[in-house]
């Protein structure tokens, strides 16, 4: 089995604290930490540190790559260079108030930066790729969907999980797995999910569309998976989140952890729902501690 994590949108991930945070005013900050980051990524180290063997194929600006490159070297990766400079994320955490979040544009791409990647991959029957983060400034729709169903073609498993795609989209290329949160099921069907319940009416809804896997996520309240027309639901112990960044990521890891050593559909779940929430006892965007995961799980409430 080969699993691909395709991060066409990298980002270095800059955390900083402060006392407040004024608009409109000079603040002062300490930079806590700057990690590479994407999505992909988040998974691709996810999946390393679960002991998962994975390919993290990812573009990447060579004006800045360095340090990224420092950051990953631990992982089997592909790196395809495009002139210019990875995009920065700048999280500003200010004591006692919400979060800020500066998101800085990269190098740019088009069309052609898909047949780059196809180039890379080898995919067969047994071959998962995760396609995730948003989809770059000067690449199509089009053009992304034709590369997907190609490689579906070719027998790949396609996890999607993507804001730029519109419930449509979704179901033009009817992906293995997708994991929306709260927010993205409420932006893909223009409406309002509250709870496990309208989670599970809504995951209908995907399913029906062609969705094999469809996992939603409910922050707090827990999560729930529909497939092969049964609905699995799995609720995490409470917790005092460090952050909450990458803890999709870390859940889709988590179920694709499950799923490559055969558990069964409630177990995938489960897995899913203890990567997410071990990754929010992490600062920043690293992944979830194995022995948080494993205490996580054995709490969970099914």
């Amino acid at each position: 089995m080969k699993i691909y994590t395709i991060t066409l949108n990298p980002a270095y991930d800059i955390h900083a604290k402060a006392d407040s945070f004024a608009p409109c005013h000079e603040n002062l900050a300490t930079v806590t930490s700057r990690e590479a980051g994407g999505k992909g990524v988040n998974i691709s180290r996810a999946l390393y540190n679960a002991g998962v063997d994975n390919t993290a194929v990812i573009v990447v600006g060579t004006e800045n790559c360095s340090d990224f490159y420092q950051d990953i070297a631990h992982l089997d990766t592909i790196c395809i260079e495009k002139e210019g400079r990875i995009r920065e994320n700048l999280t500003l955490h200010p004591e006692g108030a919400p979060e800020t979040r500066i998101s800085f544009r990269g190098f740019a791409v088009d069309d052609s930066i898909l047949p780059a990647v196809v180039e890379k991959l080898r995919v067969d029957a047994d071959t998962v790729v995760t396609f995730t983060g948003r989809v770059p400034d000067g690449v199509s729709m089009a053009s992304v969907k034709a590369f997907l169903t190609d490689l579906q073609k070719q027998g790949a498993k396609i996890v999607l999980d993507s804001k730029s795609f519109t419930y449509q989209d979704i179901c033009d290329v009817k992906p293995w797995l997708i994991k929306p949160n709260e927010e993205e099921i409420n932006e893909y069907l223009s409406c309002r999910v509250t709870d496990l319940d309208d989670a599970e009416k809504k995951a209908k809804i995907f399913a029906q569309g062609g969705v094999e896997n469809v996992l939603i996520s409910m922050g707090a309240q827990g999560a729930i998976l529909l497939t092969a027309g049964k609905c699995y639901r799995s609720a995490p112990p409470a917790i005092t989140p460090i952050s909450t960044i990458g803890a999709g990521d870390s859940a889709i890891a988590g179920f694709l952890s499950a799923w490559a050593k055969g558990k069964a559909p409630q177990d995938m779940l489960n897995t899913a729902v203890a990567f997410g929430t071990a990754a929010c006892l992490t600062p920043g965007s690293r992944p979830p501690e194995a022995e948080k995961v494993n205490e996580i799980f054995i709490q969970i409430k099914k």
